[in-house]
């Protein structure tokens, strides 16, 4: 079957967090049959950082940030079987969908893949007139990389047919344990984009611990942080290429994950972060959120902290050993369980459901 999936980047990481959901999953896709093409809009300087080629599994379809452009590209919807427009493509998302849903068969499955459930839910419930809360009734079902049960309620009750998470996982061919790399030294390390949405949450988890610690070293990678005040003992370092999280994950004694606002009280959203952690084999520390355990055995596989007086007293008490043999059951864990060629599963199971029920109906 074609799948025609519209999206940010599967090329960039750029700004772009979803990258590794989109590479995984369409590349576990693509080993199961499916024929992808990708279509990215050339914004955000995602073109001039480039992380990977585009692969062999996929054709990549870059187009011109414009109205034109963007018309041009989704009549080709009209070729897929599968029709896919994600969230946050960052460039005319509305018209993007108004005109991917013009141009796709009736025949064809028609998806909405949300990789940002939390965000996407708020505007629609404070837009009732909203594009996409209009069309969901034109789609077969939504598709989201977290929530659990509470998103897909939600998105039943403002019309969506039908909805399922295909949760974010392990790609074992990127991330997986290499050796410890001394630029990245540090007892804590923490990886992520200055947001709005988490700010104040690296704050208590992050950096208010360091100010209770100065003997212990931390690391911060991630975009924007720069003029942001923070202690003596925290080393930020800019962004980190997709090519060193490996490395920036297993050479600190711990790496800590902290969910978005919105994702931490939605919960069953365990962000891309916790499994390329968990693939490297790394020392995980995750802020608390419903459904941990659906994913990591907490205090086996990964360790949870509640607030930031919590992250102190686990670094306190946390040896080298301890957090090896952590990092060893984390990294057993998702690849028994949680890679993307498990997810790919779930998807196929998805497709191939809707495919036999409009087969029943002809």
């Amino acid at each position: 079957m074609k799948i025609a999936f519209y999206g940010s980047s599967l090329v960039s990481a750029y700004w772009n967090g979803a990258a590794t959901y989109y590479r995984g999953l369409l590349r576990a896709l693509a080993a199961k049959g499916y024929d992808i093409t990708f279509y990215e809009p050339d914004v955000y300087d995602r073109q001039k950082n480039r992380d990977i080629d585009p692969p062999e599994w996929a054709r990549v379809v870059v187009y011109d940030g414009t109205v034109e452009a963007l018309k041009r590209v989704a009549v080709e919807a009209a070729q897929a079987d599968i029709v896919v427009k994600a969230s946050g493509v960052g460039f005319e998302d509305d018209l993007l969908l108004a005109e991917v849903l013009r141009h796709a068969r009736p025949e064809a499955m028609k998806i909405f893949w949300d990789v940002d459930a939390p965000a996407t839910l708020a505007e629609l419930r404070a837009h009732p007139d909203h594009p996409l809360r209009q069309a969901l009734g034109q789609l077969d079902t939504v598709l989201t990389y977290g929530g659990g049960d509470p998103v897909v309620a939600a998105y039943r009750s403002l019309g969506a047919r039908d909805c399922a998470p295909i949760y974010n996982a392990l790609d074992p061919e990127t991330h997986h344990p290499v050796p410890a790399n001394p630029g990245f030294a540090a007892d804590l390390g923490f990886l992520g984009n200055r947001l709005p949405d988490r700010e104040a949450r690296v704050e208590h988890f992050f950096l208010e611990p360091a100010a209770q610690v100065p003997g212990q070293r931390f690391l911060l990678g991630g975009s924007g942080w720069e003029g942001k005040p923070m202690a003596g003992n925290i080393r930020a370092i800019g962004h980190v290429p997709t090519r060193d999280h490996n490395a920036f994950n297993v050479t600190p004694k711990a790496v800590l994950n902290i969910s978005r606002e919105s994702m931490a009280q939605n919960g069953f959203s365990p962000a891309t972060r916790v499994f390329e952690a968990a693939g490297a084999g790394a020392c995980l520390i995750t802020d608390y959120w419903e459904g941990i355990e659906l994913f990591l055995k907490p205090d086996e596989e990964i360790l949870v902290a509640r607030d930031g007086q919590e992250v102190v007293e686990i670094m306190a008490g946390l040896t080298r050993e301890r957090a090896e043999a952590i990092g060893r059951r984390a990294l057993d864990r998702v690849l028994s369980a949680h890679t993307y060629a498990h997810r790919a599963e779930d998807a196929d199971r998805i497709f191939k459901r809707f495919a036999e029920r409009r087969e029943a109906a002809e």
